[in-house]
Parts: C-alpha cells; structure tokens; sequence
C-alpha cells in the first residue's frame, strides 16, 4: 500500500512438483526475480498450513478461466486483496499458448499503472463472484433419496468401463467419491444398479491397485495417474489420499473376502507406520515427487537393475510380474536426454497373473513376497525423495480414521494403537488449551485450526471410541472439540452456518464457507459426517440436531449439485438412516415429493433456466476438444444476463451467464456465447445505464478442452443469475447432463 502497487500471489505446496519447476526456472532467475519484486510485493503461501487463502483465490481462478491448479498465481490490489487476475504454472518465456512470466508480469503492472479503474471494477466483479461461491449459501431446499441417485448417476456415466476410475487422464484416486459408492452400494434402488455400482468401485479399486500409481514394492498411493490406465504415475505421496483409499480398500476386503484389496490395504498400513509416522506419535504429510530434480527417481528400474538385486531366475520372474520384460513405460519429459526406465505394476489382479504364468497362487504369493522384500530393500539404499513432516491435523485425522477402520477390519491392532498415539499427540500437543491447531512441525504450532480440522478429528475420536480404545477419554475430548467448533465457526446471524475459519482470519475480503469437495472432503461435509459419526458414538442427541440444521444451510448446494458435493451427500444417506427424518420433516422429502415447492418460500425451488443439450456424453484429449450445443430455455417474464453484460452489471452487484466446471481441475468449458439484448433494469432507476440480458431462448456451442492437471470429478455446469423487471433471484449453478470421457 505504500509503494502503490500490486500483491503477486504464488500458492503451493511443498511436495508440489510445478511449484519446484516454477521456483527454479522463474523465481531463482535473478532478471526474473528482480523484475518480480520491482513491480510487485511477493508473497509465497503454502495451502496446506492456510486452505482458506488457497480456497478463496482457487475460487476465484476457476470462476475466471474455469480450471485451476498449483502453483496458483495470483494478482490481487492491496487495499482489500482483490483479485483482479489469476493463472496457475508460467515458463519463463513463451511456450505455444502459455505466455512467460515476464510477459505476463509486463502486462499486469502496465494494466495497473495505466487502467487502474478498470482494475478495480474486475477485481470487485471476481470478488463479487467469490463472496457469492463461497459465502453463505442460497435459501434451503429439501433432499431425499433422489440426490443419492442422481450422485451415483453421476459418478455412473463418468466412470471408465476399461481403465476404472472416473473420467479420463489423468486419473486421480477420487477418494470422496469411492468412499461415496462404498456406501450407497447396499442401497442402491434396484439390483441392476447395486451390481452397477458395486462394479464401478471393485473394478476401479483392482485398477488402481495393479497399477504403478499404486508403489508395488513399498506400498502406498501416489497421487494420481498422468495416464487413463493408472500406468504412470505424479510420484508424489499425500498423506490424505492413503487415508481415503486404505478405508475403502479395508471395507471392500471385508465385504467381499477380497485377498488383493486386503493385501493393498496392509501394504499401506506398513508404508505409513515405515516412512510416515514420526518420533511423536503424529503422522507426516507427504513426500515429494523428485531426487534430484528428476521426478520419480527412486522408484523407476531398468532390466540390468532388477538383475544387479535378484537371481537370475527371480529375476526373470519379477520382470515378468511388473511389466518390465516389455520395455521401458516412463521417460522423463523434462529430462529427454535421460534413459527410459520402468514403473512397476502387475497387469492385473494377482490370481490372473498367477494362472497366466501357470503357477498355483500360494506358490506365486510366496515367491512374490520375496522378490519384493529384496527389491525394496535395495530401493531403500538409494537417495529418497524428501518427506514433509508437517503434522496437518485434518490429515492425521482422516489417517487415524482409516487405520482404526482397516486395523479392526483386518485385524492389525498395531494400526490402531499407531492411531491412538496421533491422537494422543494432536489432543495433547495441537490442542493445549482445548483450541486446535492446524499443524505442527519442529516443536512448533502452526496456525489456527480451521472447521475441516476439527472436523476430522471429532470423526477421528469417534472412530477410536467405537472401537473400545480410551475408555471415554476419546469420546469427552470428541464433545469438546464440537463445543470449541460450535463457538468458533458458527454464524451469528445464521443459524445451522459453520465458516471454514475463525472470524479473526480479517483479511481475506470473504470469510469462506466451502461446500464442494475436492482431493479431500471440504470442511462442511466433514462436520456433517464428524456430527453423525459423534451422535452414533454417545447417547446426546444434539450432535444429531447440529447435523441436520448443517445440512439444511447447504441444502440448496446438495440438491443443485449433489456429485460435487459427494461428501456431504453421503451424509444425507446416513441421516436418512437415521431419526432425522421425523425430527425435521420440512427437510427431508420422500423422491416424488421433490418437486413441490418447500418451505414458506413458494418459489424456493424455482428456477427459470431449463438447460438441453445435444449428447449426454463428450470426449476430450490434447488438441482435441470436444464441441457441442446447447438451448437455454428462459421462463416467460424472466431474463439472465449475458455472458458479457458490459462493466455496469459488475456495479450492480449482478453475475453474468458462464459455462463453467465444478468439482474438479483439469478441464476448461468455453462458450460461444450470444450477445444479449440491450435492458435497463426498472428496479436500478431511470438513470441506470443499460445491460445486455438473454429474454428468449438461446442456442451456441460449447467447447470442453483438457487443460493442465486432471483432478477430482469434473462436472460441466451453467452459473447465470436470473431476475424479472422487479427484482433479482439469487445466482443459480445448475449441472450439465453431460459426461466427459477421454479420448480413445
């Protein structure tokens, strides 16, 4: 502020690998970097120690180009940290369509210099925009099972018959939305859509565990596949993927006497007890994706490699098992000049590639288990990559979640004494004087806890009281930590609203309320899952009471989007298992009653958008988008605004109409929009300047291309705000029935 000038904004992460190739090229440059700070103040933000910073400018980066990822740049104005700009990973000069840094930092200081009001009206229209996607949502809406139905449809339609998974590559783990299927497989409606459903989860379970996106030697998932069929993966372990998968693979190990989803979940159980858990009891973070500057290093083989550790004949057999007697499946893209190596990875379950080589399963398992352990010991004579051993609270606590859950499941007692011992550590060490702490690394605190903290961690406590552990020490300091939630994150003026941080967190110009789940469940659906999960663990109804008052202040989100809500839609099945049906009637609606209106508001579910489109399903791939129509059908006596209604509606306060994507990254949605009509708005007063507006109703084409990092369950959706001559609804996201898929 008193140099006169923008903030530049760069959000990663530590294990991020862009971010590392962005710090290297950009950053360390010593032109670049003085150019940085000559015309801006830099700030570098880790998302992981402040995921409200990361959520309101990711917010705003996918609200502006419709796809997102790290590093997140951003261009914000100091007065009230505004962006007026974003972007994700720049060169340092120009590649094909991406502009270098330089140029792009050319043109953010010269737009700042020279049209500052122009910056300021976008920066409070992108604000705007935010507040509205974040903020406190629209007016309730009654659910039933036909969100259960049309969330499963959803992930159904997505999901990839060959390769498992949803959507295309890059495959990410998704662990909302398997965790999602795991539990609305024994209720599904009918048989055909049970075995459907239970299908799409096993099959992509199997996939990803045979996969190299899976570490066959050392157990533990990277964090996802740079391919469709889970062959290469990004090397990078997160620590929240392992605790999402190990739950789902301990179930479906359970449910179905599956020795491969088993034998997947132990390996995950003793690569974080191994590589994860720290001197204190808590567990680390993640690990980095390179050595050395090359990705993946420690983890790739070349045929001579195998042969320098093993006989000749285990050799041969273990070349065989991993795919590696047919070539090299990795090549570094950075690195060109370096040898090709292999990932490892069975072609499929081990009982089929047990027969395939004519051998009887005992025999393959035995000869299996030892071929690994002398691999993997060699691995661990060579340089790893570096592990951050942050302790994240929400992460340790989805971690301690999954190992009471597998270690009961399949026995591993010694999973959930590792378990009790983290929350030992984060109850005892992070939480001091009851307020807990977002992380801790070094003997030092990190910053407050946010709602998706305590959150986890009530989930967590339950998890541990339900399985015996504590003797009500885990239950008492579980209530505490909702009573601390409660006065900590409630709204004031709104009842059943829970902020993702504390109300001193000043500075941002939004105090945000997510509610769309990403890689991990955001903080409102794991206060709703932490509330039942409590409310099952004690004999106190309030939990329950707190559980569907949450529900009902993102009603609206759950109906209007229930797939990228996945989170919080699996809560509304459990509680529609439960008493809360009875207890809040206007709530809950039985499936043919959701089109009546609900509430005292008789226009509560109104909207005045229909949306059509000419496929139900679209293919993207690299160069190739993939194109198609659809109608707007506008109610009579109703307009949206135009896409690009002119800078006057910015001032209004009023939205434009966007095609854009939810719940996920990855995929870009661009519009050959209409122009509008000219429309003065009555209620703005006859001075007001004239708008564009869509009256009647529109057709144009809509382009979906594949841009950056594949993340999370992409779904097309339309976001228009529509009014009448007297006043304004508030804006509407409505999902698009259209599945996209990758090419080939």
């Amino acid at each position: 502020r008193r140099r006169d000038v923008p903030i530049l904004l760069s959000i990663g992460y530590s294990t991020c690998y862009w971010c590392h190739v962005m710090e290297r090229e950009s950053f360390e440059n010593e032109d670049i970097g003085q150019d940085m700070s000559d015309k801006f103040v830099c700030i570098k933000l880790d998302r992981e120690e402040r995921p409200d910073v990361d959520d309101v400018y990711m917010a705003a980066t996918l609200l502006l180009h419709g796809q997102g990822g790290w590093p997140m740049t951003v261009f914000l104005e100091p007065e009230k940290l505004r962006p007026f700009w974003c972007g994700t990973y720049f060169p340092p000069e120009p590649r094909g369509s991406v502009p270098g840094l330089p140029q792009v930092l050319e043109g953010m200081r010269e737009a700042w210099d020279s049209q500052r009001d122009k910056v300021m009206s976008q920066a409070e229209a992108i604000a705007q925009a935010v507040r509205e996607h974040l903020g406190v949502s629209a007016k309730p809406a009654t659910l039933g099972s036909r969100q259960i139905a049309d969330a499963a449809g959803v992930l159904l339609r997505s999901f990839d018959r060959t390769h498992g998974g949803f959507g295309g590559a890059p495959k990410f783990p998704q662990g909302p939305n398997l965790r999602f299927l795991a539990e609305v497989v024994g209720v599904a409606g009918d048989d055909a859509t049970g075995r459907a459903i239970d299908h799409a989860l096993r099959f992509t379970l199997d996939k990803i565990c045979a996969g190299g996106v899976f570490d066959q030697l050392g157990g533990g998932l990277h964090r996802y596949a740079v391919d469709a069929h889970w062959t290469v993966p990004h090397f990078e372990k997160m620590l929240y993927d392992n605790a999402l998968l190990l739950e789902v693979l301990a179930i479906s190990a359970k449910e179905h006497d599956d020795a491969f989803h088993a034998s997947a979940a132990h390996g995950i159980i003793d690569y974080v007890l191994r590589e994860m858990t720290g001197p204190e009891g808590g567990f680390y973070s993640a690990q980095d994706a390179e050595v050395d500057g090359r990705e993946g290093l420690n983890y790739l083989w070349t045929p001579q490699e195998i042969d320098g550790v093993l006989s000749e004949d285990d050799a041969s057999f273990a070349k065989r098992v991993f795919g590696v007697d047919k070539g090299p499946n990795f090549q570094d893209p950075h690195h060109p000049e370096d040898d090709a190596k292999s990932v490892l990875r069975l072609a499929d379950r081990p009982e089929h590639v047990a027969r395939e080589m004519g051998l009887s399963e005992p025999d393959f398992h035995a000869r299996l288990k030892s071929v690994k352990a002398a691999m993997l010991d060699a691995r661990s004579k060579r340089k790893a990559a570096a592990t951050d051993d942050k302790v994240i609270a929400s992460w340790n606590a989805m971690m301690i979640v999954a190992m009471v859950r597998a270690g009961v499941l399949l026995e591993r007692p010694e999973a959930i004494d590792a378990a009790e011992q983290a929350a030992a550590f984060i109850i005892e060490t992070m939480a001091p004087d009851g307020r807990l702490h977002r992380s801790w690394r070094d003997g030092r605190l990190g910053p407050a806890g946010f709602l998706e903290d305590y959150a986890a961690m009530i989930s967590a406590l339950a998890e541990l009281q339900a399985a015996g552990r504590g003797d009500g020490r885990w239950l008492e300091a579980a209530q505490n930590l909702h009573a601390e939630a409660n006065k900590r994150f409630a709204s004031p003026d709104a009842p059943g609203v829970l902020f993702d941080a504390e109300p001193q967190t000043s500075e941002l110009f939004v105090r945000t309320r997510s509610m769309h789940d990403g890689a991990t469940p955001c903080g409102t659906s794991l206060m709703l899952n932490a509330l039942i999960d409590l409310a099952e663990a004690s004999d106190n109804a309030e939990p329950l009471n707190d559980a569907i008052a949450l529900l009902e202040s993102v009603s609206r989100s759950v109906r209007e989007n229930p797939a990228s809500t996945i989170n919080s839609t699996r809560a509304l099945l459990r509680l529609l298992r439960t008493e809360a049906p009875k207890a809040a009637p206007h709530l809950f609606a039985e499936p043919d009653d959701q089109e009546e209106p609900d509430f005292v508001q008789p226009e509560a579910d109104f909207t005045p958008v229909e949306i059509y489109a000419e496929t139900e399903r679209v293919s993207v791939g690299p160069e190739r988008p993939a194109i198609f129509k659809i109608v707007l059908r506008i109610k009579e006596g109703h307009h949206i605004l135009a896409a690009d209604p002119g800078p006057e509606a910015a001032d209004m306060g009023l939205i434009p109409t966007r095609v854009l994507v939810t719940g996920g990254a990855g995929i870009a949605a661009y519009a050959d929009y209409p122009k509008g009509e000219p429309y003065r708005p009555p209620f703005a007063g006859e001075d007001a300047p004239e708008i564009l507006v869509y009256k009647t109703d529109q057709e144009f084409e809509v382009a979906v291309e594949l841009e950056g990092e594949w993340e999370g369950t992409p779904v097309l959706a339309l976001r228009f705000q529509a009014c009448t001559d007297d006043a304004c609804l508030q804006p509407s996201t409505l999902e698009l029935d259209v599945a996209i898929d990758p090419e080939g």
